[in-house]
């Protein structure tokens, strides 16, 4: 299976550069995975595929505003560091732009309230740092950093806000699950009052967002793992939801990936938490989730693999065709889909 099968034009304009203004008013594609037939909505529209008894899983990681600009000492050369992931006492695991200034040892100065010191070396610019702050850490991260907003976004993002869920909860995330933008809390409210169950699971998008797939076969690609957990709460509904034969509908490809993954350790929803590095590409079976609300990815991505796996590489790519023609708009600040058999 070839990376080049993922593949598709997409026009630049059409990748959107800022949120839209209301968010539950972008637009939505709902694709019938089984036929392959389209629908053109809006994503208030999404109560409309739900019923009393289905159960509606969110991600609610919260993203860092993790991108850091600062000077390295001795030379000041400018350094643009990336947080990925928390390693402990004080130690982040970081994509460093330019890496090779940056060796073990190396102190890079962000303000006179924050400064890294690198502690280890590793490949593809990854490099760990220990940080030394003079406050609280996540009030200095607050003021200082900037949203990770993907590389083909140029806009300056208004609102940090606009790039968090407004459900977002724990703290981790070097990305936003980009589906779950789409809600608002009255439209949860309606989602719950009409007898949905709304639960929460967490997966703190890593370093895996932003790696392109550079191997010519898809099944050479290795996934970075990143952190995920379940509570009691949220799997014993889950395991009611099977059991009634309610739908799960899983919203975005971070949530999707924690369910399968669960699911794929011991064949039913449990308290736990781990780290997963699960790549789902055409061949799998799923076995957690029965609809899917996404986004429209980048060509080639592995997030395109995934939505292929679940509705057929030829559904997805006639789908994608469809959301060109008609001028939708792509990516993270871009409208959705609905994957159902509906």
């Amino acid at each position: 299976m070839k990376v080049e099968d993922f593949d598709f034009d997409l026009p630049k304009e059409l990748i959107a550069q800022t949120p839209i203004k209301d968010r539950d008013t972008s637009r939505l594609l709902v694709l019938n995975k089984s036929n392959g037939n389209i629908s053109h909505k809006h994503f208030y529209d999404i109560l409309d595929y739900m019923e009393k008894g289905d159960t509606l899983v969110l991600n609610d990681t919260k993203v860092l505003p993790a991108r850091l600009y600062g000077v390295k000492e001795e030379t000041d050369a400018a350094i643009e560091i990336l947080m990925l992931k928390d390693l402990g006492n004080d130690t982040w695991e970081c994509l460093v732009k330019p890496a090779k200034r940056i060796k073990e040892g190396t102190v890079v100065t962000f303000s006179s309230k924050l400064k890294a010191k690198c502690t280890g070396i590793f490949d593809e610019g990854i490099r760990h740092f220990k940080f030394i702050y003079d406050g609280i850490f996540y009030e200095i991260l607050d003021e200082l950093g900037e949203m990770p907003l993907p590389p083909y976004i140029h806009e300056k993002l208004k609102e940090k806000d606009r790039y968090q869920t407004v459900y977002a909860k724990k703290i981790g995330s070097s990305a936003a699950p980009t589906a779950g933008l789409h809600f608002t809390k009255d439209l949860l409210k309606k989602i719950e009052d009409k007898g949905i169950n709304i639960v929460y699971i967490t997966l703190h998008v890593g370093l895996g967002t932003f790696r392109p797939v550079t191997a010519e076969d898809v099944t050479d690609h290795k996934m970075h793992s990143e952190f995920y957990m379940m509570d009691e709460k949220t799997a014993d509904i889950l395991n009611d939801t099977k059991k009634n034969n309610h739908k799960i509908i899983s919203v975005g490809t971070t949530t999707t990936r924690t369910l399968e993954t669960i699911m794929n350790l011991y064949g039913t929803f449990k308290m736990t938490s781990g780290w997963t590095d699960i790549f789902i590409y055409p061949g799998y079976k799923f076995k957690a989730i029965d609809a899917l609300i996404t986004n429209f990815h980048l060509p080639k991505s592995t997030l395109v693999m995934l939505v292929s796996a679940f509705a057929s590489k030829e559904n997805i790519l006639n789908a994608y065709n469809e959301a060109i023609k008609e001028k939708y708009r792509f990516f993270s600040f871009g409208d959705a889909m609905l994957i159902t058999e509906e």
